[in-house]
């Protein structure tokens, strides 16, 4: 039977690009690899047949003969597919996929090294760290430094940070050839893992420096001055680049993240930018209004006028007197919220002054008599 054209194999057209036969060839061998067409007989020659058009077609040798010759540029003395390079062979077949599986997953898994192709895998990144740091309210207003002390890995001086004796190169690992990974063949898929020998880096120490075991990082306790800016909130997240945990054999270091914590302020609760205070005032101030000082978060004063007839929960603003916004300009508003205190501990000349005032205050509780007044509606209604 004549072999269809690579071409219409993969569905592109004679001019399309590297990159446009490519995503055909990763459409078509996922629509038609066996494993996902059990009840289709033909499934298998036809995923035979588009690696076959992929492997002429990738190569821009190879493609540039095909165009010229068409299927005889592979036949005779020339590599025939099936041939060297070929998938007829299971063990060829085994490797297309696997090829598939590297395009489709291998940037997402950070890649694999290739011999002659950069020496192997990077050395490993340092992990991030997270530091946990308490501040008062007036820090959070004013912003602040910090001092802090950092349990970490830090690069070993000795081999800095090569992890080999007396400057000594590693060697590429004989397990993986430096590759960091090695692979087993199950079926139509080739399974590939972690190289046991050099935990996927692609080299091994055959000299280990004495003083990092070969790691090329060392533990230590590290001191860092972190500036806070004004403004910052509980949760809020600062990242220091760099300045996390030491690569593993000279890889680059990770991210330290400080997370923010502002302590509960005995006079001030916070809500985003603003700031409320809650005053107490007594009975008689709250009767006859008058001017109190209240404390701000800067340190200040500021007049507050009480007027007359005030009740508990009755709130004030003081534009201006809150917190920076993290990002952007001004201050957010204080509001002052009054609380009527009941006075305690009579005399018993005070006790006669307020139950001769009751007497005559019948008329100043307008909010205690409408509700008064709808309880006795409520009975009578039940009554009713």
């Amino acid at each position: 039977m004549a072999k269809r054209d690579f071409y219409e194999v993969l569905g592109v057209a004679r001019g399309a690009s590297a990159d446009e036969i490519k995503k055909a060839y990763r459409t078509k061998a996922k629509e038609l690899h066996p494993d996902r067409n059990a009840d289709n007989p033909k499934a298998e020659d036809q995923f035979k047949e588009v690696n076959e058009a992929y492997d002429a077609l990738k190569d821009p040798e190879r493609k540039a003969a095909y165009d010229r010759f068409g299927h005889a540029a592979f036949e005779g003395g020339g590599p025939r597919p099936g041939g060297p390079g070929g998938f007829n062979q299971q063990g060829d077949f085994a490797s297309a996929f696997s090829d598939v599986f590297d395009d489709l997953f291998g940037d997402f898994m950070g890649g694999r090294g290739r011999p002659g192709g950069g020496g192997g895998r990077r050395a490993a990144r340092g992990s991030d760290l997270r530091y946990n740091l308490r501040i008062k309210l007036e820090q959070a207003y004013k912003g602040t430094q910090k001092t802090i002390n950092v349990p970490t890995s830090v690069l070993c001086d000795v081999c800095e940070g090569s992890g080999s004796e007396g400057g000594s190169e590693p060697a590429t690992c004989p397990t993986c050839s430096g590759m960091g990974k090695v692979r087993a063949q199950q079926g139509f898929f080739t399974v590939e893992r972690t190289c046991p020998t050099c935990g996927g880096i692609g080299q091994i120490i055959k000299n280990p420096c004495k003083a990092c075991g070969g790691q090329g990082r060392v533990e230590k306790d590290r001191s860092l001055s972190v500036n806070i800016p004004a403004g910052v909130e509980t949760g809020t997240r600062i990242r220091l680049a760099g300045e996390g945990e030491a690569g593993l054999r000279g890889g680059p270091a990770g991210d330290l993240y400080i997370f923010i914590e502002v302590e509960q302020h005995p006079l001030f609760e916070r809500e985003g930018a603003d700031l409320f205070c809650r005053v107490p005032v007594s009975m008689t101030s709250a009767a006859l209004g008058g001017d109190i000082e209240v404390p701000t978060i800067d340190g200040g004063r500021s007049r507050v006028k009480i007027p007359a007839g005030a009740q508990s929960g009755k709130q004030m603003r003081l534009r201006g007197k809150g917190m920076p916004p993290l990002r952007g300009a001004g201050h957010g508003d204080m509001f002052i919220e009054l609380s009527v205190e009941t006075p305690v501990n009579l005399t018993s000349r005070q006790k006669e002054i307020l139950r001769e005032f009751e007497g005559l205050a019948k008329d100043n509780n307008p909010e205690s008599s409408s509700f008064f007044s709808k309880v006795k509606s409520f009975w009578d209604g039940m009554k009713g």
